[in-house]
């Protein structure tokens, strides 16, 4: 386990490195970027295969120092099963990214010094147990974006930087107010999190601390009506940064509402439970029928991830075991196989044809010139549609089973949503893969042939989803074990039931 700090080391020390890389090969570059991103996975693997989590499931201790004594602040970083999860989920997402976005060419270096340095942030945030320390992290992981949509981004990358950047900086000043309040009425002596949630603030001051806490960092997860940013800013980002947006940025707000908001606020659940609940499922079923009539094949996928999201942030408010266990592998699996689509749409397929329209991908015979990627593209749709043997199904099946007995309604209202993902995902397979006979004879332009990393990336991504839908009981058994500590416990009626 304490290896894991030394995947924030080494993205900084990657994106500081690649930005000043002597030489001018390019080639030399990508193989550089490519060594970080697998060195994150192999510390990150080496940790799981050597984690032994707590009896009662707490936050094991990396490394802890003092950094700004006067308010409290250290730099404290530890880990659960949850923590765990996450940083797996990331250092996977970053070793893809790597390879998605081996065509890329124009400022090559700035491009991964800011690839690095976005998830230097994110491992960071998943890492800290220092709120203050985790604002910094989570500050670090937001301004990249903007950069890596604004210049290597495509349809109107300018206005999805801008709008990406500005509602994630009001959320995460939301969040600010939150951690100051809460700061301050527990005694201002400390950040440290556990402390937070033991001493808590008064119960007049959790009923409005929760919500900007919960709402600040549900806009990085795409919570309705606060959810605009994310379609536009995935269609706009290259690939690689919208498989790191799907895949893991959008988890940083999720992570945030489970691990910080509940935490610090225990009295003030019940009264949101829910307010949140119902914005949730409001977001699962708009996302799904926005989706459902997408022509741009990008945005599809851009909605899919609004409701998907929707299920994460559900299950957080259901403040069940149940709920919250399918959650966070919801977060995990959502980032495996949303990145997998992004990657297949925005790289094999964008870059090639020049076009997401789908009435146009439907005359380009794209099965007869692409079966891998046709082959691909229908085994993840069967994935994030939630077909049993993948890692969706277990996640979402986990969510419903949480969030019936809070709110039977919502759960039958989020069961929809499960259909609607079925309906959306066979039309864009149907129309871009198995067309009408007539309409495939008007394009027999041939294509560029795909890449061994484009095929090493896709293929690493459907046998992840496959083994954790298949095997599920380490990640579920990391998951409820942290579950079930005494940070994590919501204090209602007893605790989770």
């Amino acid at each position: 386990m304490n290896a894991l700090p030394w995947t924030i080391y080494l993205c900084l020390a990657g994106a500081a490195l690649l930005r000043f890389w002597p030489g001018r090969s390019d080639a030399s570059v990508r193989a550089g970027a490519l060594g970080v991103a697998v060195g994150t996975l192999i510390l990150t693997i080496n940790a799981a295969c050597r984690f032994e989590p707590m009896p009662d499931g707490s936050l094991i201790t990396l490394t802890k120092a003092e950094w700004i004594p006067a308010i409290g602040a250290s730099y404290h970083l530890a880990a659960d099963g949850i923590s765990l999860t996450l940083v797996l989920l990331t250092s996977i997402a970053a070793t893809v990214g790597v390879l998605f976005s081996w065509n890329i060419s124009h400022r090559l270096r700035e491009f991964f010094a800011l690839y690095f340095l976005l998830l230097a942030g994110v491992f960071g945030v998943f890492l800290s147990a220092d709120l203050f320390l985790l604002f910094v992290f989570y500050e670090i992981a937001i301004v990249p974006k903007y950069f890596l949509i604004a210049i290597w981004g495509s349809t109107n990358r300018e206005y999805g930087a801008m709008k990406l950047a500005l509602y994630s900086f009001v959320g995460s000043a939301l969040v600010l107010i939150g951690l100051l309040a809460a700061h301050v009425f527990t005694g201002g002596s400390t950040f440290d999190l556990a402390a937070l949630a033991h001493k808590t603030a008064p119960v007049a001051q959790q009923m409005w601390i929760y919500p900007l806490l919960f709402i600040g960092f549900a806009v990085l997860a795409g919570l309705w009506p606060f959810h605009t940013w994310a379609p536009t800013g995935h269609v706009a980002a290259p690939t690689a940064a919208s498989m790191l947006l799907a895949g893991v940025v959008m988890k940083l707000g999720a992570y945030g509402c489970l691990r910080v908001a509940i935490p610090l606020c225990p009295d003030a659940l019940a009264a949101w439970q829910l307010p949140f609940a119902s914005l949730a499922v409001i977001g699962i079923l708009f996302g799904a029928f926005a989706a459902m009539v997408q022509d741009d094949f990008k945005f599809v996928i851009g909605y899919s991830s609004v409701s998907h999201m929707g299920f994460a942030l559900l299950g957080i408010s259901t403040l069940t075991l149940a709920g919250q266990k399918g959650a966070v592998m919801q977060m995990f699996s959502h980032g495996i196989i949303a990145g997998l689509l992004f990657g297949i749409v925005g790289r094999m397929i964008y870059d090639r044809t020049h076009t997401r329209d789908l009435t146009l991908l439907q005359g380009m015979r794209l099965t007869r010139k692409m079966p891998f990627v046709a082959g691909t593209f229908v085994v993840a749709g069967l994935a994030s549609m939630g077909m049993p043997g993948f890692s969706g199904f277990i996640a979402e099946l986990a969510v419903l089973q949480g969030s019936w007995k809070p709110f039977p309604a919502i759960a039958l209202l989020a069961a929809v949503g499960v259909l609607l993902a079925a309906g959306y995902t066979l039309r864009v397979i149907r129309l871009v893969f198995f067309p009408d006979e007539e309409s495939t004879k008007r394009d027999n332009t041939p294509l560029a042939p795909l890449t061994w990393p484009e095929i090493s990336g896709t293929l690493l991504l459907i046998g992840i989803a496959l083994y954790i839908g298949l095997q599920p009981a380490g990640l579920m058994g990391w998951i409820e074990g942290a579950l079930k500590s005494p940070l994590m416990r919501p204090c209602i009626g007893g605790g989770l039931p």
